[in-house]
């Protein structure tokens, strides 16, 4: 609460944020800021909004498809709150080279799901280099770029939540720092491709709501659920195996509430919940306040998402007489088919 207060009352910073940004772009667009190119197909995945709006899934998506194409791609991301600094290499490939504090929880999980080249960088162009120096890939996924106008991008992808366009508040009509949003909604004509993510809600038709678009295809996404995973032993099981289990819902997401949903929608009985910030890391205290509750409620497992999982991985010994599980998420599409055929008639692979 407090937090939304001093947001609020930081309105008066909105119009010279705004005209910040609005300058940045402009110079940008008329090239006094150089944009490079790098020496692999690029695509990017970003959203105009702060927050979840489903921007590692579909990272994971696309990596995996160009991946099963085969494609030598690999996946570069700023690694938003990372203990690191500068270039770090998280995978070759093949072998993790670092841990998730150091890489950040987005991309630790990327590296895990996709086993492809993948590295951290603030500066995408030089983590885009050096990536490609140190691992040979052809084609780089760039997680959360859209901002990041300094890399010549083949494939400008981006993503909004659907809520945003169902749920009118104060947050998604303004930009920072009072607001959500990082750019105006013109920014949208910098795209290729607009994906209306509802995530685990059901779909609506908000195409009366958005903004005119002149060459952007839209598409439409949501999630669906292929499994449960033991956090501490690898087992994968059937969401069914889990149906009327009284469990306490942990995370530490940006939008919790589509995480509920879905394990409601599973037949699951949630008898507590912890919610953290997102991008959290895990502390000794929390732990503890983890298995209060989990004792507390009499609960017979604790499920997490699995962008928690990989944080709590280094809590195992503390966690071991509790059964902890990572919900397992897919990305779709409505239009799949199409959807894959633009993304790779733009990349001109045939």
């Amino acid at each position: 609460m407090l937090i939304k207060v001093f947001r609020f009352l930081l309105i008066p910073f909105v119009p010279l944020y705004k005209l910040v940004i609005i300058l940045r772009n402009t110079l940008f667009s008329l090239g006094f800021f150089r944009i490079f190119g790098v020496n692999a197909k690029v695509i990017s995945v970003g959203n105009l909004t702060v927050g979840g709006s489903g921007k590692t899934p579909m990272v994971v998506y696309l990596t995996q498809l160009l991946k099963q194409r085969g494609i030598n791609v690999g996946v570069l991301s700023r690694g938003y709150g990372r203990k690191s600094k500068g270039y770090l290499l998280v995978s070759d490939g093949q072998n993790i080279k670092t841990n998730v504090s150091n890489s950040g929880d987005e991309m630790f999980l990327t590296a895990l799901e996709c086993q492809v080249p993948a590295a951290v960088c603030e500066d995408r162009v030089t983590g885009a280099n050096r990536l490609i120096n140190d691992t040979g890939v052809d084609a780089i996924v760039l997680d959360d770029a859209f901002q990041h106008r300094r890399i010549h991008r083949d494939i400008d992808i981006v993503m909004f939540d659907q809520s945003f366009f169902t749920e009118k508040t104060l947050s998604n009509s303004l930009m920072l720092p009072t607001g959500d949003l990082r750019e105006g909604m013109s920014s949208v004509s910098r795209a290729h491709i607009v994906v209306i993510n509802r995530k685990f809600s059901e779909f609506k038709n908000i195409s009366h709501n958005l903004p005119t678009l002149a060459n952007q295809k839209v598409f439409n996404s949501y999630y669906s659920v292929t499994s449960f995973t033991d956090v501490k032993s690898g087992t994968r099981y059937a969401s069914e195996d889990f149906k009327d289990q009284k469990v306490v819902l942990l995370s530490g997401i940006a939008n919790p509430e589509s995480f509920r949903q879905q394990v409601n929608s599973l037949g699951i009985v949630p008898v507590g919940e912890l919610l953290f910030s997102d991008h959290n890391f895990y502390k000794p205290e929390q732990i503890q306040q983890i298995r209060k509750v989990f004792y507390a409620t009499n609960a017979s497992s604790v499920i997490t998402t699995q962008k928690d999982a990989v944080k709590l991985r280094e809590f195992l010994t503390e966690l071991d007489d509790i059964d902890l599980f990572s919900l397992n998420i897919t990305m779709e599409f409505d239009e799949k088919e199409a959807f894959e055929k633009l993304i790779f008639s733009k990349l001109s692979y045939n």
